[in-house]
């Protein structure tokens, strides 16, 4: 089983891909672990990206996709992977489709996390107010919060559009409870 959780910065799709872990035995994948472990590898794809982090870039596709590409290879994703930082554009989904063909392997499922803007940052304020400064990230803030859902925005949401005119895209109600969206992710992979 292999799926995509797409949705804005805060809506919880890792919350939901570690629910997923442990109902199915798939692998989340992360964009910065999988980086983080192609450069601590050493490997030639390992030294090309930490060039890109030194230079302080963005990182190429091709790069990413290859080291997504290892990273599925191994024999942990042989039940299937979570993909929840990945794609972010429109030329990484197509990019990462064509490593799926590939390799001959199935995207079973896209699923979109949607989450009204003001609900988000309505969560971030919550949070903030409830968490302990010495416990907090840096990164955590209403600010911080709406540059991120700008990018989202501008840059990953249109890939919903490319994943609906594949029939691909299902949405489910970020706004409900943890449970509640769980109980909605897991219609739509039965239904798959």
């Amino acid at each position: 089983m292999n799926i995509i959780l797409l949705g804005p910065p805060g809506a919880g799709k890792g919350t939901q891909a570690k629910v997923l872990v442990d109902k199915y035995g798939v692998v989340q994948l992360s964009t910065g672990d999988m980086l983080r472990a192609a450069v601590a590898s050493g490997s030639e794809l390992g030294k090309e990206a930490k060039a890109v982090m030194d230079a302080g870039k963005l990182m190429p596709d091709n790069i990413m996709v290859e080291i997504i590409s290892a990273r599925i290879a191994e024999p942990d994703c042989a039940n299937g992977f979570i993909l929840d930082g990945f794609p972010r554009t429109t030329a990484q989904a197509d990019a990462l489709d064509k490593m799926l063909e590939e390799k001959g392997l199935p995207l079973d499922q896209v699923i979109e996390i949607a989450v009204n803007d003001a609900v988000l940052i309505d969560r971030i304020n919550s949070r903030v107010a409830e968490t302990p400064e010495a416990e907090r990230r840096d990164d955590d803030n209403a600010e911080t919060l709406k540059r991120r859902l700008d990018v989202y925005h501008e840059q990953t949401a249109p890939i919903l559009p490319y994943y609906d005119s594949r029939g691909m895209l299902k949405k489910v109600d970020g706004m409900q409870a943890i449970d509640e969206v769980s109980i909605q992710i897991e219609a739509i992979i039965s239904a798959g």
